[in-house]
């Protein structure tokens, strides 16, 4: 007779979740937990602001914690309050700690847990589960406090660690900061297959698609190095994200506001030249880009790890460092051989490279067994 083996229960830790598929806020964390979810060989709970989800995910949450989390998401979420709020950001940083403390606790029968981001493992409690903890560009920031640094290393002391960035670029930092106390693995997160069902034709005038949080650092130099390109009107550049910082924008830009997937999809991506990413801002792999590449968009960006360590220059992207080179990398996109040829070396890419939210699960899942194995072997 077969034994079956009980399914893996693990507690699933976020402090950005979206209410529904098409709330942008998150929505990485909705598919990492769905995919998750749909595997026999876990029993996914979440712990994270409410929203839609997989059946097979049960939440986590106290009513309290519903509550706090909810009114906190609503206000922008934990990094934009601590951004912007003083003194009542910091509060929320303590309660956040204190809500995650206890959810750790009243969880002490899963196996182990999948925290998603760095500053959530600060409130881990003193016990030996093991700990999958997924690290983001903006989580490098952290590491530069020397306090925040000694906190985490004492969090994982004791204990099986493995720190997963979603960008390879991240793992030498990562590695460097945590020598001893956890082990550092790259792991792509998926993209949606709604992604690579999409096929584009460019219409004219030319539509260059920006897909972003509006703050100076993600929009880089885009206003200055677009100017001359776009103010004639004879190109168009449309702008979408939640502005997030007060930035004047010129009136020959066009801005839309936050949008959601299914508009991207269905609206724009299809009939758009390409996708612009200029930012200077310290993230891993932006998934928006990911998205593109799946859709056959092909994409120009500027030249910072978080671009440079999967785009390859003239092949699957456009690595402009200049406002000359952002002018030849749109105007070599727009005759239609380039950006088709550019398209789909880029499709090809991500589903060779980097596959579905379900192998992101999978790749995940082993990561588990290992941690537990070990944790067995001891």
């Amino acid at each position: 007779m077969v034994q079956m083996t009980a399914p893996t229960r693990v507690l699933m830790v976020a402090t950005s979740f979206p209410e529904n598929l098409e709330d942008w806020r998150g929505l990485f964390i909705r598919y990492m937990a769905d995919a998750l979810g749909r595997r026999a060989d876990l029993s996914m709970r979440l712990w994270a602001p409410p929203g839609d989800v997989d059946p097979a995910v049960a939440f986590a949450l106290t009513p309290g914690d519903r509550a706090w989390l909810r009114q906190l998401m609503g206000r922008g979420g934990i990094a934009h309050v601590l951004r912007n709020d003083g003194i009542m950001g910091k509060r929320d940083a303590v309660s956040l700690l204190s809500r995650l403390w206890f959810a750790y606790r009243r969880n002490l029968d899963c196996d182990l847990l999948h925290i998603n981001w760095l500053q959530c493992a600060l409130a881990v409690p003193r016990d030996t589960r093991p700990l999958l903890v997924t690290a983001l560009g903006s989580d490098l920031a952290l590491l530069q406090s020397s306090l925040l640094s000694a906190a985490l290393r004492n969090r994982f002391h004791g204990r099986r660690v493995v720190v997963c960035p979603n960008a390879d670029w991240m793992a030498e930092p990562l590695a460097a900061a945590f020598h001893g106390v956890a082990k550092v693995q790259f792991v792509p997160f998926g993209i949606h297959p709604a992604w690579f069902a999409l096929s584009h034709a460019p219409t004219k005038p030319s539509k260059w698609l920006a897909v972003l949080r509006l703050t100076d650092a993600k929009l880089g130099p885009l206003l200055d190095w677009a100017a001359p390109l776009f103010a004639d009107g004879r190109r168009e550049l449309h702008l979408f994200g939640p502005m997030q910082e007060q930035i004047d924008l010129p009136a020959w830009i066009r801005f839309h506001g936050p949008v959601g997937p299914r508009e991207l999809q269905e609206r724009w991506f299809p009939s758009a030249t390409g996708l612009v990413s200029l930012s200077r801002h310290s993230e891993g792999r932006p998934q928006v880009m990911l998205e593109a590449m799946a859709a056959g968009l092909p994409i120009v960006a500027s030249d910072i790890p978080a671009h440079t360590s999967f785009l390859q220059h003239g092949k699957t992207g456009w690595i402009c460092g200049s406002s000359s080179g952002f002018e030849e990398a749109i105007k070599a996109l727009e005759q239609p051989e380039t950006n088709d040829a550019m398209g789909r070396c880029a499709k090809a890419w991500a589903r060779d490279e980097v596959g579905s939210w379900d192998d992101c699960a999978a790749r995940y899942a082993k990561i588990y067994r290992r941690l537990l194995d070990l944790e067995e072997a001891t």
